[in-house]
């Protein structure tokens, strides 16, 4: 038997534990860690993009509006435009108002500097805002300071009333909120046309007047009774683009007054004298003229006529119409806007239809002995396949006679320019006309908002802002859901007892399973 017994080697001594080194490590980790949050919370708020993911859009500004946003007027400003939006949170719209607010900041570069504030949380701030601008904030408003002279934000005049500089503008919660008045007389909001306000109220702050455009009363004939009248929706229309239409009367006139950033011929009904048409074109052949005509289909007084058709676009005498079976269809017609200038980008290729009657235009496009004469005239509406011009409207018998009636293509809407228009040189002093033959679509009830986008581009591009044209904004509804009592009751009955029931019992169930 051997005493020998195997030696067991000798366990390694084991590796000491260096602290210092593992939590220098653990803290370098820790420190990384907390630059790459801080850096990508950094990157995160510089670079980033926001989607509207509402069904109506209504936090997202429209293409005219970010397209004037972008404008040399705004873009080239040294010192940012002041907002101050003076709203309680408890006011209606609140959250709506202050998002598209904030869109307009981030939209225009920081070129516009928004202050958010409550009146009701801050009253030191407020008071100061009231003696500075010499208001009572009794309502919810924004007010927009554009001023860059250093002039005061209140004018005092001789007799001691007091008026806000051109440069400050109010937009007052009011005027974004459409009211319409129930059964029982009460005004309850029915709309929301915040961004109109909005966009209205910059552009006036920053051009410090409105563009008049003279309205030559003595020859146009549009209703003006009431307050949805077609009047007051061009008027309308042409104000929140800062254009103001003022009546004057042709006759006795010499000359268009020099002011004038344009005029309005809307629905003539009397003709010109030769004294008029002299004066028309003299003031046409003057440089940045800016006429805008809108015909009652069929009827265009004949001196009219042939002065617009010496510029290329003849209204001629017959009424669009289109056969569905043995129905004649006259009282809606389909166009589709062409790609004939600048402020049609946005809204070419689309169809739309005017409602109302409506008569073609002639329009030369290319004509040689008008280019001569730089004058470019070019369709802008053009009436979709499946229409004609039936001179012989209202005998009940309309069919198409290609030796009478007009063929296609027809347009419902032409513009014209004079001069060099794409030499730089000249371009500021060139003169704009467009002419439409339809003035139905504007009646209240006859509205789309196509066709408003395009008379609020076309007078812009009228007065040389280009900027301003596009798809406008769209006023905002507020839907019921009519529900039954019975309807009203199983709701109740669900948010009162079977959501919290249901709730308690899947609370039960995993109380039961962690328990077995």
């Amino acid at each position: 038997m051997s005493d020998s017994v195997a030696e067991t080697p000798k366990p390694k001594p084991a590796r000491p534990l260096n602290r210092w080194g593992l939590g220098t490590l653990s803290v370098l980790q820790v420190v990384l860690l907390g630059l790459s949050l801080v850096a990508l919370n950094y990157l995160s708020s510089q670079h980033y993009r926001k989607w509207d993911m509402s069904r109506d859009g209504g936090y997202t500004l429209s293409p005219s509006t970010n397209s004037y946003l972008k404008d040399k007027l705004l873009a080239d400003r040294k010192q940012p435009v002041k907002w101050i939006m003076a709203y309680r949170r408890s006011a209606p719209f609140y959250e709506r108002v202050r998002a598209l607010a904030e869109e307009y900041e981030r939209n225009s570069g920081r070129k516009i500097d928004l202050e958010v504030l409550d009146p009701l949380r801050s009253p030191d701030r407020t008071q100061e805002v009231m003696k500075a601008y010499g208001l009572l904030l009794r309502a919810d408003l924004i007010i927009m300071d554009a001023r860059t002279d250093g002039s005061p934000p209140v004018k005092e005049d001789a007799s001691g009333t007091k008026t806000l500089n051109p440069h400050v503008k109010l937009v007052l919660a009011d005027e974004m909120i459409l009211y319409t008045k129930d059964d029982k007389g009460q005004r309850r909001p029915t709309g929301f046309q915040g961004e109109d306000m909005m966009t209205a109220r910059l552009v006036e702050a920053l051009e410090g007047r409105p563009r008049k455009m003279l309205f030559l009363a003595d020859k146009s004939r549009i209703d003006g009774d009431g307050e949805k009248s077609p009047w007051k929706s061009l008027e309308q229309t042409l104000r929140f683009q800062n254009i103001e239409l003022s009546a004057i009367n042709l006759s006795g006139l010499r000359e268009i007054p020099k002011d004038a950033e344009g005029i309005a011929l809307v629905a003539p009904k009397y003709d010109l004298t030769d004294a008029e048409q002299a004066v028309l074109e003299k003031y046409w052949n003057s440089p940045k003229a800016a006429v805008l005509v809108l015909l009652k289909p069929g009827d265009t007084p004949p001196k009219l006529r042939s002065f617009l058709r010496s510029y290329g676009v003849t209204p001629r005498k017959d009424r669009i119409i289109e056969k569905q079976g043995d129905r004649t269809i006259s009282s809606q017609t389909r166009g589709i806007f062409t790609y004939g200038v600048d402020f049609t980008k946005d809204l070419a290729g689309q169809a739309n239809v005017f409602e109302g009657a409506s008569s073609s235009l002639e329009v030369r496009e290319g004509a040689e002995d008008l280019l001569n004469r730089k004058v470019m005239p070019v369709g802008l509406v053009q009436v979709a396949d499946g229409f004609w011009g039936e001179t012989n409207f209202g005998d009940g018998k309309e069919t198409y006679d290609e030796k009478e009636d007009s063929p296609g293509p027809l347009f419902l809407a032409a513009g014209v320019t004079r001069g060099a228009e794409n030499d730089d040189r000249y371009a500021a002093d060139v003169s704009r006309m467009l002419v439409m033959s339809t003035v139905d679509f504007l009646d209240p009830d006859r509205q789309r908002a196509e066709n408003i986008d395009f008379l609020a581009s076309g007078v812009n591009w009228l007065v040389g802002r280009q900027s301003l044209a596009g798809i406008g904004p769209r006023s905002l509804g507020t839907y019921k859901l009519p529900l039954l009592d019975v309807q009203v009751s199983f709701i109740n009955r669900v948010n009162l007892f079977f959501l919290p029931a249901a709730l308690l019992l899947i609370g039960a169930f995993v109380w039961s399973s962690r328990r077995a």
